[in-house]
């Protein structure tokens, strides 16, 4: 017997033909394209290449060509039945047994799409055209949405007219209805209700582009229990499973290493419309394995974006306890948090693209990073507290499945925990003063920073040491002259400091000719203030934190380079741009 082609199909559309190929190729981005040696004979030079928007290989040395199916029934000697297993299993799907039960499945599951398929049909044209969509039309303009919009995700709106009822009720059965979670038996009134009535719809697709579930967005100002709801979970959609917008997305995964997750239908839809595409939203529940393991198959960095309220950030703290469990060494979770009362359609829609992404870059926090930084705030400054602290990093740690990210997570909380507690193997000394910052002020500073670039707190840090030790600058003045600072105002203040300290001033933070707040900023963010006061006596040691400090600086800039060429390189391909890149990235590994 044959697989459905729907089978076959989602495998593939499940697994980039490059993640397969790379468990056995060593392969190497080049264009749109990964290269690298032939599997099927012994070879220097590579002359093999994948193509994962065309979903096939090709050996030019030897003429083998094929699909992901292909590939390992030639490299693996299996049959088609046993690769087809094999990839449906890596992709995350039930194998598929030929039983009876198996076929009554696949006529219920091409049942259930077609209803689908012709409800968000009707209720997409219904929005175009029906008078009695004026409220939501209006609606979705106000949110800045263009007709282009409304097309390219196939939002609709589903009116008090009963008309689609009726029709749908002639073609399909009772069963396949209720089933498809659209309509709901309402006991007193004894007949069918739409579930999404006088809500405008956003069309939930599978990871092939069949819609297979809706969310719904009430207008009225009825008293309905919820804003926003979902088709309820079926045998064929499960929330935990699918993303929304990730049919799209996945086709870009060659353009971008990178996939923003946001919470909701609008954030996508509001990126989207600002040229932001490479972005999905989980569906209104906790994000799941599943999820992160399916984006892991297309994308190498998952950048959760919430919304900037307390909502919006205990909902990324479950995100990150319930993800970090799936962190690989080839892959990266971090977590972007936006100022206070927005969310990202708001942050982009203000900002624009540029400045979001800009954002992004520097203000994204890896996972670890996040998860200490949380627990350390409710932190109190005695043993008891401190033990609460250290045991539930080593748990959240525990539950990390691979074992090489495991171990060097719980070093990282480990080594954090030693920097807040100094003086554990010490005696204290005997005019130590006891001081614990409150929590309410903790979490002020803590969300100040967290609109801060990591950049800023570099310079703000390499600042904070010319300020301190002006003695120890003059004397190796050859040090920081030629440093580079990205922000304006950093810009000023490091000048007055160099033009001080050359005209063998005494630096003064009260005599520099600048906006006193400039110098408050750096000395309130540096980082190293701490490190810098417990070592202040020792020259050497403060010189070897700031030359730390001068090489991340000169990194950031090349990274800036770097990345200004891979976007040129990638338009025009130019042999000098190659070369001119890849000695950068030469130059970044030394430094």
């Amino acid at each position: 017997m044959k697989y459905p082609k729907e089978y076959l199909q989602e495998i593939k559309t499940r697994l980039k033909i490059s993640t397969v190929v790379s468990k056995t190729v060593s392969l190497k981005k080049r264009g749109k394209e990964y290269v690298g040696l032939s599997p099927f004979k012994t070879e220097k030079t590579p002359s093999f290449t994948v193509n994962d928007e065309k979903e096939f290989y090709h050996c030019f040395s030897t003429a083998e060509h094929g699909n992901i199916f292909d590939f390992l029934m030639k490299t693996q000697n299996l049959k088609f039945g046993e690769s087809v297993k094999y990839l449906a299993n890596l992709a995350g799907m039930r194998p598929y047994t030929f039983s009876k039960e198996d076929q009554i499945r696949e006529e219920k599951w091409n049942k259930y799409k077609l209803i689908y398929a012709k409800y968000v049909e009707f209720y997409h044209k219904d929005l175009l055209k029906n008078p009695l969509a004026k409220n939501a039309k209006d609606y979705l303009k106000d949110r800045g949405l263009t007709i282009d919009e409304v097309k390219k995700f196939k939002i609709g709106y589903v009116s008090i007219d009963e008309k689609f009822k009726g029709d749908i009720f002639k073609e399909f059965n009772e069963n396949e209805i209720k089933d498809s979670g659209l309509f709901y038996f309402d006991e007193n009134k004894k007949k069918y209700v739409d579930r999404f009535r006088d809500r405008i719809i956003f069309p939930i697709n599978n990871i092939s582009g069949d819609p297979i579930a809706l969310g719904g967005r009430i207008l009225s100002d009825n008293n309905y229990p919820a804003k926003y709801i979902n088709s309820p979970e079926t045998p064929f959609f499960k929330k935990g499973a699918n993303l929304y917008n990730l049919d799209f997305t996945r086709k870009l995964s060659n353009n971008f290493n990178n996939i923003f997750l946001v919470e909701g239908y609008m954030d996508v839809v509001g990126l989207s419309k600002n040229k932001v595409d490479n972005v999905v939203a989980n569906l209104g529940t906790s994000l799941t394995t599943r999820q992160i393991l399916t984006l892991n198959q297309f994308f190498q960095h998952i950048i959760v974006c919430f919304d900037g309220d307390e909502s919006g950030y205990k909902a990324a703290l479950r995100a990150a306890e319930n993800s970090i469990v799936e962190l690989k060494p080839e892959k990266e979770i971090s977590f972007l948090f936006l100022p206070d009362k927005h969310d990202p359609d708001s942050f982009v829609n203000e900002k624009g693209k540029d400045f979001f992404e800009d954002f992004a870059k520097g203000n994204s926090v890896p996972i670890h990073k996040f998860i200490f930084n949380h627990y350390s705030m409710d932190m109190e400054n005695n043993p008891s507290s401190r033990a609460i602290f250290e045991k539930k990093l080593r748990l959240i740690s525990s539950t990390i499945k691979d074992e090489f990210i495991r171990k060097y997570v719980l070093e990282y909380f480990l080594e954090k925990v030693s920097e807040l507690t100094p003086n554990t193997n010490f005696q204290y000394k005997k005019n130590y003063t006891k001081f614990t910052k409150s929590l309410k002020s903790t979490q002020n500073y803590y969300n100040e920073t967290r609109s801060l670039k990591a950049i800023d707190i570099k310079e703000f840090s390499f600042l904070y040491i010319l300020l301190k030790k002006p003695d120890l600058i003059r004397n190796n003045i050859n040090l920081v002259e030629n440093v580079k600072l990205f922000s304006n105002e950093n810009k000023l203040l490091l000048e007055e400091i160099i033009n001080q300290i050359n005209n063998f001033e005494k630096t003064n933070v009260n005599s520099l000719q600048i906006d006193q707040s400039l110098t408050d900023r750096v000395i309130k963010y540096a980082s190293v203030k701490h490190i810098i006061s417990k070592n202040f006596n020792d020259d050497q040691k403060i010189l070897e934190i700031l030359s730390e400090l001068i090489r991340d600086l000169k990194n950031y800039e090349l990274e800036l380079r770097i990345i200004d060429l891979e976007s040129r390189f990638s338009k025009d391909l130019s042999e000098a741009t190659f070369k001119e890149l890849k000695e950068l990235k030469k130059l970044q590994k030394i430094n």
